[in-house]
């Protein structure tokens, strides 16, 4: 039963390879996604095992800290057994997708699809939002949703990779835009340009041309592994690989259930499970593959019910 609510934000700062390890298309390592969207994902999984990392660091040689991290995350493998953790993760899902632009180099971009469920996740969590997303409507595929100061407008269009798009002012995206820029990204000094840039690059697309995006518009590199004595290409040893690219910005409904361990180890409600993890004031995790050559490096913002983020 759940008990408090949370909400994590993450913004993606290098590129993030969290993938299916399976491939049917012509990525040899494609990024996961949503069977039913195709929207990219982030398996919870793979969240709490990150924050779960940032938390071991931090007790270390602390019997009663290290106490806490199996009271909020469960216990290693070997007792599983024993009992749950009090901290539920859910899948991180896209909020905002950048796009490149001719004019403002890129757009975020996303569509009525993605606003909804986040409208619905953040009331869930007893976030306030104060706009709704049934106000957002898109019904033509080349109309694009700008704020009226726009700042990735040319003339009266949008050109978003190599589609043009019939820009129309609409309020509400600027005051989706302010919102999101104050709750959801970074509040810290260096995220200032950030912030204030959103609102004049925020576009709204239908959800099918949102959906393509998210397909074709996704950083796709090609690696090759080397023989150490010739330099040549070792044989299996060429291969694609998909990532979400940097300035997504994505969400992680967060829960905490009543504390099962015997030792509570200080951590009595679930209330204080939330505390605890916003108390551990992670700055940056690692999400994904590729950790040694600086990908899936991702900034963290933690709002939880009663606080702020």
């Amino acid at each position: 039963m759940v008990e408090a609510r949370g909400m994590l934000f993450l913004y993606v700062e290098t590129p993030l390879h969290a993938g299916t390890g399976t491939a049917l298309g012509a990525v040899d390592l494609p990024i996961q996604r949503e069977r039913h969207t195709q929207f990219p994902i982030v398996q919870g999984s793979g969240i709490k095992g990150a924050l779960r990392a940032v938390a071991e660091e931090k007790a270390r040689s602390d019997e009663e800290e290290r106490k806490k991290v199996e009271v909020v995350f469960g216990p290693r493998p070997e007792e599983a057994s024993e009992h749950a953790g009090a901290l539920v993760v859910q899948d991180a899902r896209i909020l905002l997708f950048p796009v490149r632009s001719v004019a403002g180099v890129f757009a975020w971009t996303t569509c009525p699809s993605v606003l909804a469920r986040f409208e619905r996740d953040a009331r869930s969590s007893r976030l306030d939002v104060p706009w709704q997303a049934s106000s957002v409507k898109v019904d033509n595929e080349r109309v694009a949703l700008v704020a009226p100061n726009s700042e990735v407008t040319r003339g009266k269009s949008v050109v978003l990779e190599d589609f043009s798009f019939e820009a129309r002012d609409e309020a509400v995206v600027a005051d989706i835009g302010n919102w999101l820029s104050q709750n959801v990204l970074p509040d810290l000094a260096e995220y200032r340009f950030w912030r204030e840039a959103l609102p004049r690059r925020l576009v709204v697309l239908h959800d099918n041309c949102f959906r393509d995006f998210c397909l074709t518009a996704t950083e796709v590199v090609t690696r090759i592994r080397l023989k150490t004595e010739t330099k040549t290409v070792e044989e299996g040893g060429l291969w694609t690989e998909e990532a979400l690219p940097s300035e997504s910005v994505l969400y992680a409904p967060i829960f905490a259930t009543p504390v099962r361990a015997r030792n509570k180890a200080s951590i009595a409600d679930a209330k204080a499970v939330l505390r605890y993890v916003k108390g551990l004031d992670i700055d940056r995790i690692q999400l994904g593959g590729d950790e040694t050559v600086g990908r899936g490096i991702v900034k963290v913002r933690i709002w939880t019910e009663g606080g702020e983020g």
